[in-house]
């Protein structure tokens, strides 16, 4: 079954009461509006997951677009284009033990600059994840706060209208762990990136 993310009404309900009397109107108008509130209500869709008996799973739909070294831990991103879910999950089991806003620019998500972009950080017992905005996602919504228990694959937030999630895995994982590489496809919540 799917669901909506938060905010889609916000988002939807504008367009789609305009539809009608555009309609009457001026009726390419009315079937633009139309359109839009209903791009928007599919863009906000909220599918139920099945994550796994084990793994790290991907934190967003989308495509693998980093693996990086840090230090001494690795590095997973995921951009996330404007046909995926745009709902993100937790890639490990564990208590929320930090979120922070970090004020930033808004740079395409699939680019190098975009590690200078918007992000709410969401740090876990288990591991490290950022929710990034790109140039045209201005709004980042996160569901969880410091203290809360969250479930490996369970939803922790969204992004509406763009750009990638990371996550920075424990020290205990390695290259060798990894099951995915650059420009593949993951789904949220259910694609194992990485094995101890």
């Amino acid at each position: 079954m799917t669901g909506l993310a938060p905010g889609a009404r916000r988002f939807a309900l504008p367009p789609l009461l305009a539809a009608v009397p555009l309609a009457v109107v001026a009726p390419p108008l009315g079937a633009g509006a139309l359109a839009l509130g209903l791009f928007v209500v599919w863009f906000f869709r909220d599918p139920e997951r099945s994550p796994p008996p084990n793994g790290v799973v991907a934190p967003a739909d989308g495509r693998v677009s980093v693996v990086r070294q840090e230090d001494e831990r690795v590095r997973i991103g995921v951009f996330m284009n404007v046909t995926d879910v745009h709902v993100l999950r937790a890639p490990m089991g564990g208590t929320v033990e930090s979120r922070t806003h970090r004020p930033g620019a808004h740079r395409p998500a699939f680019s190098k600059e975009s590690d200078r972009n918007e992000r709410v950080e969401v740090t876990l017992d288990s591991c490290e994840l950022s929710m990034i905005a790109g140039w045209f996602a201005r709004r980042i919504y996160p569901y969880v706060a410091a203290g809360d228990e969250v479930g490996r694959g369970e939803r922790v937030g969204h992004i509406a209208f763009g750009s990638r999630a990371d996550v920075l895995l424990p020290p205990a994982y390695d290259r060798d762990d990894l099951l995915v590489s650059e420009g593949e496809s993951v789904r949220a919540g259910e694609t194992v990136v990485a094995l101890s």
